[in-house]
């Protein structure tokens, strides 16, 4: 069996892949000092042909050990999930269709922007509901391209 165990999210680790949206590090006050502005957090890119479309994705929740064997990628536009509630989900990253994948945990209180063209799994929430807005191209070509590994990968519980 292949196996993977989950990293916490990071944006160090996670660089190669995407940008990681949350409100730490640098941010600016703004509504009176009300607010934190943790500003310009992820590059969006929808190619020349595209547009920006904001969807909400209602996912089934999985629970691991989660086995899988499709990733996908988005060659024209990058793709953002915000999850619109605070509960940790798993995300695959994979550099190629041969190359194995890497899995990552997310804190709760994080959403991620995969940059165009990268490698990844599905939205897969760990908890319900699952519900994200997702924030990628909109346009009149096809913008997925699938790959089925020959075996399946299984992410196991992080260790403690």
């Amino acid at each position: 069996m292949r196996t993977l165990v989950p990293a916490p999210l990071t944006a160090a680790a996670f660089a190669p892949f995407g940008d990681v949206l949350d409100a730490t590090g640098d941010f600016r006050l703004i509504n009176a000092g009300l607010c934190q502005r943790h500003h310009d957090r992820a590059q969006l890119d929808f190619g020349p042909d595209g547009r920006a479309g904001i969807s909400v994705f209602q996912a089934q929740p999985r629970a691991l050990p989660y086995s899988f064997d499709l990733i996908e990628c988005h060659p024209d536009g990058s793709q953002a999930f915000l999850p619109m509630t605070q509960h940790p989900f798993l995300v695959i990253v994979a550099d190629s269709p041969a190359s194995s994948p890497l899995a990552f945990l997310t804190n709760g209180a994080q959403g991620i922007n995969l940059h165009r063209g990268t490698w990844h799994g599905v939205l897969t929430p760990l908890h319900a509901p699952g519900l994200f807005a997702v924030v990628d191209r909109i346009g009149q070509t096809p913008n997925l391209v699938e790959h089925r590994f020959d075996a399946a990968w299984t992410v196991l519980p992080p260790s403690t």
